[in-house]
Order: structure tokens, then sequence, then C-alpha cells
């Protein structure tokens, strides 16, 4: 089976094309080598996936015959992924200085109608 097809049926990807483009973009590895959509995978085939920031890793157990329910894909995978991957990106939800806090860097369109709300207000007084 295709590994874009494998990573749609084992619920990682919303469609197929998604996990195209995740594999044409370098985001999935295959035995430690970035592979092309078209590759096939096979049993204990040891797979690297950077999804959302986290690199989960998988081990291929078997092959879907289709796209599984979600309480059937730990029969096909098993789920690798240490638990510092995603202790890591509750630091970066959770973190003061990830998103812009109010009042740094440009304004947003509500602060330009302000600013611009202001600046006609002075000129209509002279």
């Amino acid at each position: 089976m295709r590994i874009d097809k494998y990573l749609w049926c084992v619920r990682y990807f919303k469609t197929r094309n998604i996990a195209t483009t995740a594999c044409k973009k370098g985001h999935i590895r295959v035995n430690d080598a970035i592979v092309k959509p078209s590759r096939d995978i096979y049993p204990m085939d040891k797979i690297v996936l950077r999804l959302n920031q986290v690199n989960y890793q998988l081990t291929v157990l078997d092959i879907p015959p289709s796209r599984v329910g979600a309480k059937l894909v730990d029969i096909y995978r098993i789920d690798t992924t240490p638990k510092s991957e995603f202790e890591a990106q509750e630091l970066l939800k959770y973190s003061k200085d990830y998103y812009r806090q109010k009042g740094e860097g440009r304004p947003t369109k509500k602060d330009r109608r302000e600013i611009d709300g202001y600046l006609e207000s002075d000129d209509n007084k002279e």
C-alpha cells in the first residue's frame, strides 16, 4: 500500500490529498529516508511523521484494507512517539512569548480603525 494511502487509512490525515502534499514537502520519513507519496510500505516499517509541530513515530503492524474506524487504528500501527514531543507542544501553546502580546507589533484592523477615527476627529476640530 502507498504511504499516503496508509496514513489516510489510519487517520493521521483527513484526506489523501493532504497526505500526498505532506509527503511531497518532506514531512514523512520511512526507515529514516524521506519518501515520495507512491512509496510502498510493509509491516515493521518505521514511519516518522511531522504533523502540527510534533514528530510522530509509528511502526506498521499490518496493512488495512481501507480507511478504518478510530477504534481499530491500533490494530494496524504502534505509536512509539515519546511523551517529550507532546510536552514541548503544550509548552509552546501556553507560553506568553509564543503569541504576539497586545500592543506589540503591527496594529490590528480594529486598532487601525481607532487610530483613523482619532486622527479624523482632530482634523474636524481645526
